[in-house]
């Protein structure tokens, strides 16, 4: 397991550990079915947390070793035990995840996750799930990632939060007014699901064609072009800004990136994007951040790292080249 953590007593919900009593077969299908009712949540959170499917599946794994090993008599509230358990989990582990992003090659990107089946990954709304709104969210502290996690996608009430995080009820809506605070001044006002998707094939049909002024009529005067590619032959290591910069490269490459690629549509992280793949492997997904103004953000996952869970659902894409 990537995370050591002592038992301790959770959010004031549970009395000091005892002896667990050995389980009857009954009582130990109820704790299964809690646990994969919630299953769900506990991922959407850790991934919202951490940035990563597979570092998501290691602390929920971590929750189920725990929440077996419990005492689960004494636990009051199961989801709320499973839930804090998560969060103080992936808190942890976050802090140890930073240090190592900071030798990362490039841009360092969250991982793609395809919400075709599930649009909000667990949670009440697709809030703190796209791309952009993750990577604003690498530059929150711990506790305030989790606070705005909690409150803007999980809907969880102040007085829930500060039980999860122990802290104060006003250290709390802080918390949750600083992280609101630091994604608005960042971010553009956004625009609807289906004008996202016309600015994305917009964007595709002119990168094709190395349009250079259609691409220009798309794009915001600070347009940033980002890459994540971990360091692989020929994707970009740092951003490229501004309009005119931005179009050029985006032509200049078009006779070659585009050849031979299909692309195929998916629900990526809550938003369309599309994936670009080469002979039958997935080589990228693509998509952008867009306002009434234009696109202000186009962004590359090209980690061959990154692009598994990807690829294992390009089968079930609608494609078109």
């Amino acid at each position: 397991m990537l995370i050591e953590l002592g038992y301790r007593e959770l959010a004031g919900r549970i009395r000091p550990m005892q002896p667990q009593p050995p389980d009857d077969i009954d009582a130990l299908d109820r704790a299964t079915s809690t646990f994969l009712s919630v299953r769900p949540r506990l991922f959407g959170i850790a991934y919202r947390m951490l940035g990563t499917a597979a570092e998501a599946e290691d602390i929920v794994q971590e929750v189920w070793l725990r929440w077996q090993s419990t005492n689960r008599s004494v636990v009051r509230d199961a989801t709320a035990f499973l839930v804090t358990t998560t969060v103080r989990l992936a808190i942890s582990l976050s802090q140890s995840a930073r240090s190592r992003r900071e030798t990362y090659i490039g841009p360092w990107f969250p991982e793609p996750i395809d919400t075709t089946a599930d649009p909000t990954l667990g949670a009440e709304r697709g809030e703190a799930l796209e791309l952009a709104v993750l990577i604003l969210l690498e530059k929150l502290s711990p506790d305030e990632r989790a606070a705005y996690v909690l409150r803007e996608a999980f809907d969880y009430s102040h007085r829930e939060i500060a039980d999860i995080l122990q802290l104060s009820e006003t250290n709390t809506r802080q918390l949750v007014t600083r992280a609101r605070k630091h994604v608005a001044d960042e971010r553009r006002a956004q625009v609807s699901s289906a004008e996202h998707r016309r600015f994305l094939e917009a964007f595709l049909s002119a990168a094709q064609k190395g349009d250079l002024a259609a691409l220009k009529e798309i794009f915001t005067e600070d347009v940033v072009s980002i890459t994540d590619g971990g360091g692989i032959t020929g994707a970009a290591r740092v951003p490229m800004l501004g309009r005119e910069r931005v179009a050029k490269f985006i032509a200049t490459f078009a006779s070659h990136f585009w050849a031979d690629v299909t692309l195929s549509w998916r629900q990526v992280n809550g938003q369309s994007s599309v994936l670009i793949a080469r002979g039958g492997a997935i080589i990228a997904v693509a998509t952008v951040d867009a306002s009434p103004q234009g696109i202000s953000q186009i962004l590359w996952v090209m980690n061959p790292a990154k692009l598994g869970s990807m690829a294992r659902s390009l089968p079930a894409c609608s494609q078109h080249s």
